[in-house]
């Protein structure tokens, strides 16, 4: 089967990109920046110039894709706003891909969109999830609450590196779930009529406060984590202080995200969550590896610095 994957040098995408390769599939991913993406042809995909923030180089990539993967989004530190490629870069790509005869187009959201559109972002993937199911393409959406490699940067680093974590008390809680367990199902369901033309929650078994989270992670490293709660008030004073300014357009729509109550988000089990046919990997044991090998790298590294101090002599 001939796939486009756009994103595929994002977090997910790569995961996505890796199974289809592995499942026998030809495999096409649109990058910006071929040496950014060398390491996808290298496990064996074609690279396609494409941009969705210039909806003109998208066309091209279509010719002969049956299914287009979008596994794409904003990144906060990028150049360029979600509007741009959230919005106005997917509406062209459902375009083109109705004037290219694509069959399938299969999308990523999030969990609870529609009960969270005051935050810029969600408010863009709901429009596009409406865009896509009025195309008449058959299509899957898919909806994530979270992955585990965000955890690394916003929970266990910090508290390794002794760093304040700061989090708010009425935060939503988060059903993570692991990259390569998420494009594992996504491929193996490719062709299953029973996800055509639905969204379907791609969600792991467990619902996660930040408090639990930071009790597990000082749990396997041994460590006592910093721990400061920021007012709501002051989160959305700060995003609009940010939406001031063009170039901090996308840190403002990520801190959005941190007003998405419980209220507005609950943890509980959605009814049209995708049937799982392997087990999960757990959070814990995700952090549990993690923890394993950065102590022991961490042993490693503290033992030649040791070992380099006793091989200076003083004459």
């Amino acid at each position: 089967m001939s796939i486009l994957i756009i994103g595929g040098t994002g977090t997910l995408g790569r995961q996505i990109t890796k199974e289809a390769l592995d499942a026998g599939h030809d495999v096409r991913c649109l990058v910006r920046d071929f040496r950014r993406g060398a390491f996808l042809k290298d496990w064996g995909a074609e690279l396609l110039y494409g941009d969705l923030s210039v909806p003109s180089t998208i066309p091209s990539a279509l010719k002969g894709v049956k299914v287009v993967i979008d596994a794409s989004t904003i990144r906060s530190t990028s150049s360029y706003t979600s509007e741009a490629v959230d919005g106005r870069g997917k509406l062209a790509l459902i375009e083109a891909a109705k004037l290219s005869g694509v069959n399938q187009i299969i999308s990523f959201s999030i969990l609870n969109t529609e009960k969270n559109l005051s935050v810029p972002l969600l408010d863009l993937k709901y429009k596009i999830e409406k865009a896509l199911v009025a195309s008449g393409i058959n299509y899957t959406i898919f909806q994530c609450s979270g992955f585990f490699q965000g955890i690394i940067s916003q929970y266990a680093l910090p508290i390794l590196d002794s760093e304040t974590i700061w989090l708010r008390g009425d935060a939503a809680s988060v059903a993570y779930l692991d990259t390569q367990d998420a494009a594992k199902i996504v491929i193996k369901n490719l062709t299953n009529p029973e996800y055509n033309n639905r969204n379907v929650s791609l969600i792991g078994e467990k619902f996660w406060s930040a408090d639990e989270i930071v009790e597990l992670c000082e749990r396997l490293s041994g460590k006592t984590a910093k721990v400061s709660y920021i007012p709501t008030f002051a989160l959305r004073i700060l995003s609009v202080v940010l939406r001031c300014f063009e170039f901090t357009w996308n840190i403002a729509d990520r801190l959005q995200f941190g007003e998405i109550s419980k209220s507005s988000s609950p943890s509980v089990k959605p009814t049209n969550e995708i049937t799982w046919d392997f087990k999960r990997l757990p959070l814990e044991g995700y952090l549990q590896e993690y923890y394993t090998k950065i102590m022991k790298k961490l042993r490693e590294t503290n033992y030649q610095q040791s070992e380099k101090a006793n091989e200076i002599s003083f004459l």
